[in-house]
């Protein structure tokens, strides 16, 4: 592979043609679009015609098949396969990497549930940029065209099996867990958020020798149980720095890992530079980081944070209850980067659930975790891992620090966090947070912030705005459950 280079760690880094996920490219084949409000869609016929131009030319061409499964629990581990074109070898390696391997016993009858064909190669005349990312949801295959970037391998079977989730009563969730020790026992977060947004850095910092579980997706089952998807992890590289991320640091450079578009001299790599792109990545195994734990050792989860990275009045942290809780993951608030591609980076964006990859009707995302939270409670806060007062160019706002959101970590599964009712926005906002302290302790109450200041009708207009449009989009989901469309006005 020409665009292949290796560094000095030996490991393997490959310079790609496209730099993010392809979402205006992406479309679902079905007649009915309905079901898939929210969701560019294209007929089946369609569907099946690209098809057939895509099975021509896999004809003359060298193909790598990859098995394996997504998760590792036999209650819902998911057989999936990835077809790609062999010139494209470093895509197979990284998937090869994500799914749980198959059993020597497995090998002869193994047949897949979902099928990623990947031709990277192959333009899609007609489409955005060329490009088609095709979802056939009845026939569980998504066919990739002209695209060379690994996001759409792995994303491609996860956007299937979150409605293989769906038709058997659970959630799949695009979040992270991890396992915090606390007085002899242990509490189980959740962490979802848009990619980008800190999920990983939040999942893997450490609170009390903390075990990261799963990176990326999960699914949450009517029994409240919690189960794994992928064997490794797909970071986000930009910035990464030993000091502040110690153990994806020390796995991102071991000879096992893969990485994509990573800045790179003389075999040296530069994770600060972004000239080229900066959504650089590396996949990793789970394996790799010390003191990982595992999904099947999880009985239920105490602890959903809904990451929001924002730059205005959010605060560091606040406590959702009832129906808001699930208000607010159906706001799916944040501030895109560059994993979306151009047109989502530095835009306010609302993606219900952080989960562009959920691919039917977003309201039954709401509705299904309102129905877990109800038999399954959990403790559900809200978490800003921007800037409060101002964006980076604005010098009045302050930003939430790896070390600050770490300590909130430390605080929620400890208990130790003090409480008050938010007149604006009806949460719960954090009086004091342990390891949060003088300056700093305006990160918890953003009006304090914006007081001291002298902007509080800035403040004021923003609250109104926020709640303004809050309820607009709401109310954009007729299907939504009415308790959750109205615990925000």
């Amino acid at each position: 592979m020409p665009d292949c280079l290796e560094t000095k760690y030996g490991n393997v880094n490959v310079q790609t043609r496209v730099v993010a996920r392809s979402k205006a490219s992406t479309f679902i084949a079905t007649d009915d679009s309905a079901l898939h409000k929210g969701h560019p869609t294209i007929g089946r016929d369609e569907g099946e015609r690209m098809a057939r131009v895509q099975d021509d030319y896999i004809r003359s061409r060298d193909m790598i098949v990859v098995d394996g499964y997504i998760g590792n629990d036999p209650i819902l581990r998911t057989p999936a396969r990835l077809i790609i074109e062999a010139s494209n070898a470093n895509i197979a390696a990284m998937q090869q990497i994500l799914y749980y391997p198959l059993e020597r016993a497995d090998e002869s009858g193994f047949e897949p549930q979902l099928t990623v064909i990947y031709t990277p190669n192959l333009e899609a005349k007609g489409y955005p940029s060329e490009r088609l990312i095709a979802v056939d949801l009845e026939r569980r295959v998504t066919r990739v065209f002209n695209s060379d970037y690994f996001g759409e391998s792995k994303k491609g079977g996860l956007r299937m099996w979150n409605k293989i989730v769906y038709d058997r009563g659970g959630l799949a969730m695009h979040a992270g867990c991890k396992i915090i020790p606390v007085d002899g026992r242990n509490r189980v977060a959740l962490i979802i958020g848009l990619s980008g947004t800190g999920k990983t850095t939040t999942t893997f910092s450490k609170q009390n020798d903390s075990k990261p579980v799963q990176d990326d997706f999960l699914a949450i089952m009517p029994d409240g149980s919690i189960h794994a998807t992928e064997n490794g992890c797909f970071a986000k590289t930009f910035g990464l720095a030993e000091e502040t991320e110690p153990a994806i640091y020390r796995a991102v450079l071991k000879p096992t890992s893969y990485l994509e578009n990573v800045s790179q001299k003389d075999g040296d790599l530069d994770f600060f530079d972004t000239s080229y792109t900066q959504n650089g990545r590396a996949v990793f195994r789970m394996s790799d980081i010390e003191g990982a734990g595992d999904a099947r050792s999880i009985k239920k989860a105490d602890i959903l944070l809904i990451l929001n990275r924002n730059e205005n009045v959010i605060p560091a942290v606040a406590r959702l209850g009832g129906a808001q809780a699930a208000a607010y993951f159906m706001l799916g608030e944040t501030r895109g980067t560059s994993a979306g591609g151009a047109e989502e980076a530095g835009r306010f964006l609302r993606i219900p659930g952080t989960n562009p990859f959920f691919p039917l009707d977003h309201s039954l995302q709401g509705n299904r975790l309102l129905e877990v939270l109800k038999s399954n409670p959990m403790e559900v806060y809200l978490m800003n891992t921007g800037r409060i007062g101002g964006g980076e160019d604005d010098p009045r706002g302050l930003k939430v620090r790896i070390r600050h959101s770490s300590a909130v970590v430390k605080g929620i599964a400890e208990g130790t966090i003090r409480w008050d009712r938010d007149p604006d926005f009806g949460y719960e906002l954090a009086s004091r947070v342990p390891g949060i302290e003088g300056d700093d302790e305006r990160l918890l109450r953003p009006r304090e912030l914006y007081r001291q200041q002298g902007r509080l009708d800035e403040y004021r207009a923003i609250v109104e705005r926020l709640r303004r449009e809050r309820r607009d989009y709401m109310k954009s989901f007729p299907l939504l459950d009415r308790n959750i469309v109205e615990s925000v006005s």
